[in-house]
């Protein structure tokens, strides 16, 4: 029995990507479940990278940019159009479907757009939840000080990505394996180095919270935010770091699954977030990546090679940004399958 038809949690239902070519015309792109989350851009030329949520309603077309402090905004042409059990409606306008433009939409599903309130935490949040407790979309409302958010997941988050909405302020990261203790953050629109400070109140996110300084990216008063929360599920999700050798024969990251989507970066200054994925080359070693803080066309090339593994990956390439020697590099990885059902690229 294939478990992708039959369990609700299993990696392929929760998190999928689809690629299309540009061509002007409005159509349907076919997906692997119904998202709540997409990050879309083309790959093959310089583009924002958009992002939305059913949160706050995808046909709303309301994104916001990984690569910029820019508040959200507004879809101009309506692209999105619907969202189907398995699909996505994209319009004819040029900023989602330009001609010559190969697209990419990473997807992850939480619970249908179905929201409730989490008052775990000192701030209410309006939250859904994936099936596996591994993804949470929230939003808030700033109320000024420090404090905490209930972040809904069945166990400590290990990846946070908040941004402010209506406010030009930067995109704050925290990403368990930046130090050893402690709570680390870097910006998702920069590739300035890891850095101490109050962002998430030098404290690691608990069983049940995220802790937020008092400061305008992440809890002043009168600002509305939004934050993506993940937490390492067997067979589905692990974020963590691994120390680079500068070897061709690099560093083997375990995961427990064969990885579908990897984001990485060098904890110093200087490297950018890089973003791999099992779609866009099909076979290892993969290199074709992206970087989600700039605009900047597809990179390629032997200096990027990883394998992505039945139970992991490990670079093939001495460059710094993957494999530096004694380089913290720290990841956020997706599944494709989990290591019991895995098989061999």
């Amino acid at each position: 029995v294939d478990p992708a038809q039959t369990d609700d949690n299993y990696p392929k239902e929760l998190f999928f990507m689809s690629k299309y070519s540009g061509n002007g015309t409005g159509r349907t792109i076919t997906t692997e479940n119904k998202p709540d989350l997409i990050w879309l851009r083309s790959a093959n030329t310089a583009q924002d990278w958009y992002v939305v949520d059913s949160t706050r309603v995808i046909t709303d077309n309301k994104y916001i940019l990984t690569n910029t402090t820019a508040l959200e905004a507004t879809l101009p042409q309506g692209n999105f159009t619907s969202v189907g059990a398995t699909s996505v409606g994209i319009s004819s306008g040029t900023w989602l479907n330009s001609g010559g433009s190969n697209y990419k939409m990473w997807m992850w599903r939480a619970n249908g757009g179905t929201t409730s309130t989490n008052s775990t935490g000192s701030v209410n949040v309006t939250q859904q939840v994936d099936p596996s407790g591994a993804f949470s979309i929230s939003t808030y409302s700033g109320a000024g000080g420090t404090g905490n958010i209930g972040h809904g997941l069945s166990s400590a988050a290990t990846f946070v990505m908040v941004k402010q909405r209506n406010g030009a302020n930067n995109w704050c990261v925290y990403a368990k394996g930046a130090q050893d203790s402690g709570a680390l953050f870097a910006y998702m629109d920069t590739n300035s180095v890891f850095q101490s400070g109050t962002i998430f109140g030098n404290t690691e996110p608990s069983s049940t919270l995220v802790y937020l300084g008092d400061n305008n990216e992440v809890n002043h008063s009168g600002r509305d935010y939004v934050a993506y929360c993940f937490a390492n599920v067997e067979g589905y999700c692990k974020s963590g770091h691994w120390i680079g050798n500068a070897n061709t024969n690099g560093t083997f990251v375990y995961t427990g699954f064969k990885p579908a989507f990897i984001l990485l970066r060098y904890i110093s200054s200087g490297e950018s977030w890089v973003m791999l994925d099992n779609k866009r080359d099909g076979y290892n070693p993969t290199n074709k990546n992206l970087r989600t803080n700039n605009t900047n066309a597809e990179a390629s090339g032997s200096t990027y090679d990883v394998d992505f593994l039945s139970n992991g990956f490990k670079p093939r390439t001495t460059w710094e940004g993957l494999n530096g020697s004694g380089y913290r590099i720290v990841y956020l990885a997706m599944a494709e399958n989990p290591f019991k059902y895995a098989t061999a690229r």
